[in-house]
């Protein structure tokens, strides 16, 4: 039985980069629950299914092979057995996973995935809903969060530093809306769980934010 470490909080607030360093620290592995819901999306979009369909989505999902895999530490997610990773970080993927993400079948086809995943090993996982579904006996839970308007510049630092054209109105606008949408939707809702510690990174450089984590976790697994 694996030690599990669950980091959940809205878009933007550096979940991955945070929960990846850390895991690396720790020596654990680290687990991106984002990457499997974008996986859905490109599976079901290359399937030809209606993303704007429930019915179409959930049709399609029990023809998807999606699974993890790690190599030298660094998690690959696979398609069918094709590695998926660097197709899954466009805009359009994006968008179309944090929709689907709000739909009660894709939430229940990824959750044995991603409880099998932790069964065995120490992990660190992060995503909406892993402190309050998806791992509810995790030893650490933290809720992880920033004002909107620190979580919407660090998207467009990220965005522009990839040669993106955007502006900060825009994603903030998004980031906005996204929280709207995670936090009110019917299936796994983003809340923090009742035994979860909050931790606000607003003003915090990335390596402030990674100490002030690790110290908080080191200290709950004493």
């Amino acid at each position: 039985m694996g030690i599990k470490i669950a980091i959940d909080g809205p878009s933007g607030a550096g979940k991955s980069t945070i929960s990846k360093t850390l895991a690396g620290r720790l020596g654990y592995i680290y687990v991106d629950t984002g990457a499997l819901y974008r996986t859905v999306a490109l599976g079901c979009m290359r399937a030809g299914a209606d993303l704007e369909s429930a019915e179409a989505v959930a049709r399609c999902l029990p023809s998807l092979d999606i699974s993890l895999t790690h190599i030298d530490g660094v998690q690959r997610v696979l398609l069918g057995g094709e590695d998926v990773s660097e197709h899954i970080r466009t805009p359009e993927i994006s968008l179309w996973a944090s929709k689907l993400s709000a739909l009660p079948a894709v939430r229940a086809f990824l959750l044995d995935t991603q409880r099998a995943i932790a069964e065995t090993r120490d992990v660190v996982m992060d995503g909406r809903d892993i402190g309050t579904v998806v791992l509810p006996d995790a030893a650490v839970k933290i809720f992880l969060t920033a004002a909107p308007g620190d979580r919407a510049r660090r998207r467009y630092e990220e965005m522009l530093s990839k040669g993106a054209e955007c502006d900060y109105e825009t994603v903030l606008r998004e980031v906005m809306e996204r929280d709207e949408r995670d936090r009110t939707r019917s299936a796994s809702p983003t809340v923090k769980a009742a035994d979860a510690d909050m931790i606000d990174t607003t003003g915090n450089t990335f390596e402030q934010s990674v100490e002030q984590i690790y110290a908080h976790v080191k200290k709950r697994l004493l």
